[in-house]
């Protein structure tokens, strides 16, 4: 077997929810990509994708939002064309954070929560939000150019107890592996 690959090219998260019971204000999650450039790929996000944006190359757009959870299906659909995204980028790190009017909600409280991330027709990760019951936000997904120019998919959820502003910011530092 050789080692020719074509690396992660075009992905897909979805996201989903149910929603709130009768009386209950709207749960509201969104999904957030952040890209890092290839001489900074820790620092500030070079540009960030979520709802009301798109990335300025529109390889990176949010297909479908939702601030309630009543959509069926899916909720929140993104689309990251990798293969197209220019090579001054080497990172791009995608999150979801819970909107925190009215009031502090965090993951044990949305729901039925779930993301899922897919090439194609291939799930490359699902998850339920399990690990990260008590934060506010959570990385899902992080995608890093190698050394060949080819985009590679590090899986995990890591929780974060930080409102959508300041998640921003902080969604692509670096961590302990």
């Amino acid at each position: 077997m050789t080692g020719f690959s074509k690396g992660i090219r075009k992905v897909e998260v979805a996201l989903k929810w149910d929603p709130s019971p009768a009386g209950r204000p709207p749960t509201d999650l969104d999904i957030v990509a952040a890209t890092f450039l290839s001489d900074d790929p820790y620092g500030d996000p070079a540009y960030l994708v979520h709802f009301d944006s798109r990335s300025p190359d529109g390889t990176i757009l949010l297909n479908r939002d939702s601030t309630d959870g009543k959509g069926f299906g899916w909720d929140e659909v993104m689309t990251l064309e990798l293969d197209r995204l220019s090579d001054r980028y080497a990172r791009v790190v995608v999150g979801v954070v819970i909107q925190q009017r009215p009031g502090h909600k965090t993951f044990a409280h949305v729901l039925n929560p779930a993301v899922r991330i897919r090439e194609g027709y291939t799930v490359l990760a699902e998850d339920g939000f399990a690990s990260v019951l008590g934060s506010t936000a959570a990385t899902i997904a992080e995608f890093v150019r190698d050394d060949s120019g080819e985009w590679t998919f590090r899986p995990g959820v890591r929780g974060f107890d930080e409102d959508p502003a300041t998640f921003t910011r902080v969604m692509g530092r670096a961590h302990p592996s």
